[in-house]
């Protein structure tokens, strides 16, 4: 785990795989349908790499936007840079199925409403996206003719490829992050690539989304220092905001995060041309801290003279000190926070609903079970991490007036839309339908669920929960309704109902 900075069931299977031996896997009930599976895409994923990797050599066009960017063949070859030429069904003289239903789902291939099918990516330097074994997941396309938008086109998410789970680079870049101590994360595909051009080879890129909590506990593992490098811009300031509030759930007393920000006329890639890699690297030394940084968000806009500036710069920070976990780094921001309101630490705690450092459990923190939240809750989070096991007839087991059953509404009409993806895909569509607080705590609860139980033994076992619920409402709905009628006006089942309640034995 340690050494190729992967999961633990990962590491299992490849163990076993190197001595020849088979792990042995979940036995399932034979009588219910298997997950569909989508076979092929892998294979379909590395022959359209190499295909665009073919055509690269075939183009000038292509090699001179390359060369004019400063990139070497060693280096294009190292992250295996290919081309996809202009042409609507070029992908179709390797595959000669091309209307195999795996070249749509891969993202190699687009329908359109009158379905004609034809190449998702045209006329684009392409940048193969590996996982962290180093197999292809997906594609970043970036134009070559500047007119040409968008300037970075990704592949769609797939059962492979979810974008808020995938670090542009990290696969050839873990040892050079081991090495330096430190990863680097910058926003596009030509800064990592450029970068390592120039020796700086322990760079990563978010995928077209914000960085998540998965990113920054993927890259814990292989470094303790993260530091974050944006464009000075407006666009490059929001992304270093969003990046570093995602990061607050996964932050602990170990890591260091820091916030680097370059001059508006440059990003990593030509900065790192004009300077060259001492002058960077130095740059990276002197990056701001974390808290750093969100003191001077905070405070940027707002002169705290007045009472009712404080008072607003303390409603700002409140929720971000509620997300950080890690004891000393918490009460370390805490400290400035009550300095720049001008209160002690005391009066603030007593103001704010914030957690309380002092209380560290002797053991390390227990991962979520049955007894520690709600049953819609744990069914939700279950599901979250299985949408598969979703089912149509749950949605009959809930109420719409109660807040827990609303919000399990949303989970699994979610799940039952995307079966195949992965949590963070299914926290990105239920983003636009719950409260951002809501689906913080969605996100730091699946981190601490334990993974070592039989998740359909226990989805099996809530649902059933649920169906019990569910009757008892029922009961308790119709009793109500029963005990407004006159005797005259029940029926025989409702007699007979009202009896068997009154048969009940009495608590003494």
């Amino acid at each position: 785990m340690e050494y190729q900075g992967v999961s633990f069931v990962d590491a299992i299977h490849d163990l076993a795989k190197m001595v020849g031996m088979t792990v042995p896997q979940e036995v399932r009930d034979n009588d219910k349908p298997a997950p569909k599976v989508v076979v092929g895409l892998q294979d379909a994923l590395q022959q359209a790499a190499n295909f665009y990797k073919a055509e690269l050599k075939k183009s000038p066009r292509a090699i001179e936007y390359l060369k004019a960017r400063g990139l070497s063949g060693q280096v294009a070859a190292k992250f295996q840079v290919g081309y996809a030429p202009a042409g609507w069904q070029n992908l179709q003289s390797v595959f000669p199925h091309y209307e195999n239903e795996a070249l749509t789902v891969a993202g190699l291939v687009v329908e359109n409403e009158q379905g004609r099918r034809y190449d998702r990516f045209r006329d684009r330097i392409m940048f193969p996206i590996h996982d962290q074994k180093g197999q292809v997941i997906g594609f970043g396309g970036r134009v070559i003719n500047p007119e040409d938008t968008p300037k970075y086109y990704n592949s769609p998410e797939t059962p492979l490829f979810q974008k808020g789970h995938e670090l542009y680079g990290l696969f050839l870049a873990r040892r050079a992050i081991r090495d330096a101590g430190r990863a680097l994360v910058v926003e596009g595909y030509m800064d990592v690539v450029a970068l390592a051009q120039f020796g700086i080879e322990y760079a990563v890129a978010a995928l077209g989304t914000a960085t998540t909590p998965y990113h920054i506990t993927k890259l814990t593992r292989q470094a303790d220092e993260i530091v974050f490098c944006f464009d000075g811009d407006n666009a490059g300031r929001t992304a270093a905001w969003r990046a570093a509030m995602n990061a607050l759930p996964a932050l602990t007393d170990g890591l260091k995060l820091s916030f680097l920000f370059l001059p508006k006329e440059h990003d990593p890639d030509s900065y790192v041309r004009e300077f060259g890699k001492e002058k960077f690297e130095a740059e990276i030394k002197s990056a701001m801290p974390l808290s750093q940084y969100i003191l001077q968000h905070l405070s940027e806009d707002n002169p705290l003279q007045s009472q009712e500036d404080r008072v607003r710069f303390l409603n700002e920070a409140e929720p971000i000190m509620q997300q950080i976990n890690a004891p000393r780094s918490a009460m370390y921001l805490r400290k400035k926070v009550a300095e720049l309101a001008q209160l002690s630490q005391d009066e603030m705690q007593a103001l704010l609903k914030l957690p309380n450092l002092h209380k560290v459990p002797v053991k390390a923190k227990p991962k979520l079970t049955r007894t520690t939240m709600s049953l819609q809750k744990r069914f939700g989070l279950m599901l979250l991490m299985h949408p598969a096991l979703a089912q149509q007839d749950d949605l009959s087991l809930l109420d719409e007036r109660d807040d827990a059953d609303a919000l399990l509404r949303q989970v699994i009409e979610i799940c039952l839309l995307y079966p195949h993806s992965k949590p963070a895909v299914l926290l990105r569509e239920l983003e636009r339908k719950i409260d951002t607080s809501v689906l913080l705590e969605l996100q730091r609860e699946l981190t601490l669920l334990d993974d070592t139980l039989d998740q359909a033994q226990e989805v099996t076992g809530a649902r059933q929960q649920l169906q019990a619920v569910h009757t008892q409402r029922q009961g308790t709905s119709l009793l109500a309704r029963i005990s407004e009628k006159p005797l005259s006006a029940l029926t025989a089942d409702e007699i007979a109902l009202l009896k068997s309640v009154g048969n009940k034995p009495q608590p003494k």
